[in-house]
């Protein structure tokens, strides 16, 4: 099967203080974007294990998920490039640490920013994805799921070699 079909896997933070959320402005392919800390999975990873990184990566600071929000399948295209993409996301919800400030946040990370519900509904058209919205809507209706839910194998973690 020379097309077999094969959705990026992704990973992403809901992080709630005070009534805000916690987005990242970023540039993109099609422009300024704001998105939930959120980025693929690594090879020899866990979702949650990615998900704990790309917050720091992004926002410089710890995080560690504490509940499934949810699994979301996007497909995308892309303004500019007409690129056709899909994207299969982990949601987590949990709880930020010890911000590092020393740390540079990544590449194309612009900012963070903290956002209300208002905000998020008024700013949906410089929304990455809209699966922003649909996460922290899932999050506010009180979707938790164990983290036991997703299982990686520890075949994952090893090394492969050729």
């Amino acid at each position: 099967m020379p097309n077999r079909w094969k959705p990026n896997v992704t990973v992403a933070a809901i992080i709630e203080q005070g009534g805000r959320f916690l987005l990242v402005e970023e540039e993109t392919a099609d422009g300024l974007r704001l998105n939930n800390p959120a980025g693929h999975l690594d090879p020899g990873e866990s979702p949650m294990a990615a998900c704990a990184r790309e917050v720091l990566e992004e926002t410089a600071h710890d995080f560690t998920p504490a509940a499934l929000v949810g699994i979301y399948l996007n497909r995308f295209t892309r303004t500019r490039s007409g690129d056709d993409i899909t994207y299969l996301r982990f949601a987590f919800a949990g709880s930020l640490g010890a911000h590092h400030a020393w740390r540079t946040l990544d590449d194309g990370i612009v900012r963070t920013v903290w956002l209300t519900l208002a905000e998020l509904h008024a700013t949906q058209e410089r929304h990455r994805s809209p699966l922003v919205l649909q996460c922290i809507a899932d999050y506010l209706a009180g979707r938790r799921f164990p983290l036991e839910l997703v299982h990686t194998d520890a075949s994952v973690m090893q090394h492969l070699t050729a």
